[in-house]
């Protein structure tokens, strides 16, 4: 029962593509509140009440985006990593620690997770920095001692080489999910209600995947409509009718996989089952039992 209620919809590109709601639900259009540096209270674009929630299960799913079914998310300079940290870095798009979003980072912070490695320069690194530096400060005397009324510049190490070179939007190819299973009792529906994203890419040392930031879906729904020429899902049938990348969660225009489903300990489904394998096979299982779930609760 565990798994049957923890699975996802597989339907074409993506996992149970919600049905239009109709006039009653609010679009995510309209007018929102100015994003905040402060813990979020319902991070949905498109929220159902409590009390019309008759069913309701969390879960976290993993979006490869190097997957042919996820190329359209990651077209050449329109990948939605890019297009998130553009939003972080303008101040358009407040990022979190985690996907529980209660705990903003600054820009600086959030600059400091896009930095490589371990950010520390290595030692040729930092001899070259200290030739530059050193040969910088000869041409400014000199230019001092022949003009008394030059302004010493001072030595730049960002345009030196010594600043911190970061990941590129190309390098960050995995995002995760966090979403609600919702049965809503009013419109007689499932519904995937997503709450967070959050990006992750290899680490250059560990090898290891680190999450760089997590963002609250209604204020990434809003960075994506207010950029529409560049906030696309490419259509690779039809160049002139691409999708906007609110749209294309919508109507879960991706393939993923589930990681976890909410239980008392947080164990990821690899945890409870006992391997990255088996935790697979699961996942795969409760997408195809939630699909005969659904469908049951149509029958007479």
């Amino acid at each position: 029962m565990f798994l049957l209620l923890a699975g996802v919809t597989v339907q074409a590109y993506g996992q149970g593509t919600n049905r239009p709601t109709g006039t009653t639900t609010p679009t995510t259009t309209a007018t929102q509140a100015p994003v905040a540096a402060a813990a979020v209270d319902n991070p949905s674009a498109r929220p159902t009440p409590e009390s019309d929630m008759m069913f309701k299960r969390t879960l976290w799913r993993v979006v490869n985006l190097k997957e042919k079914q996820n190329r359209p998310l990651f077209a050449l300079n329109h990948e939605i990593s890019k297009i998130i940290i553009d939003a972080v870095k303008k101040g358009e798009l407040v990022a979190y620690k985690n996907d529980s979003l209660t705990k903003a980072l600054t820009t600086p912070e959030f600059g400091q997770s896009l930095a490589k490695g371990s950010g520390e320069p290595s030692a040729e690194e930092i001899e070259s920095l200290n030739q530059a530096r050193t040969e910088w400060n000869e041409i400014q005397q000199a230019k001092k001692r022949a003009n008394k009324n030059y302004v010493v510049q001072p030595f730049d190490e960002g345009a030196a080489g010594g600043g911190v070179a970061e990941y590129l939007p190309k390098e960050i190819d995995r995002l995760e999910i966090k979403e609600n299973v919702i049965f809503d009792k009013k419109r007689s529906q499932i519904r995937y209600d997503i709450q967070a994203l959050t990006l992750y890419v290899k680490n250059t040392d560990s090898g290891l995947d680190q999450p760089l930031g997590s963002f609250a879906y209604k204020d990434l729904a809003k960075v994506f409509r207010d950029h529409p020429k560049d906030a696309i899902w490419y259509n690779t049938q039809n160049e002139a009718n691409h999708l906007n990348l609110a749209d294309a969660f919508e109507l879960r225009m991706f393939s993923s996989y589930i990681k976890k489903v909410s239980n008392p300990a947080d164990d990821e489904l690899s945890t409870i089952h006992g391997g990255s394998q088996q935790a697979i096979l699961a996942s795969q299982r409760a997408m195809e039992e939630l699909v005969e779930f659904e469908s049951n609760l149509w029958s007479h």
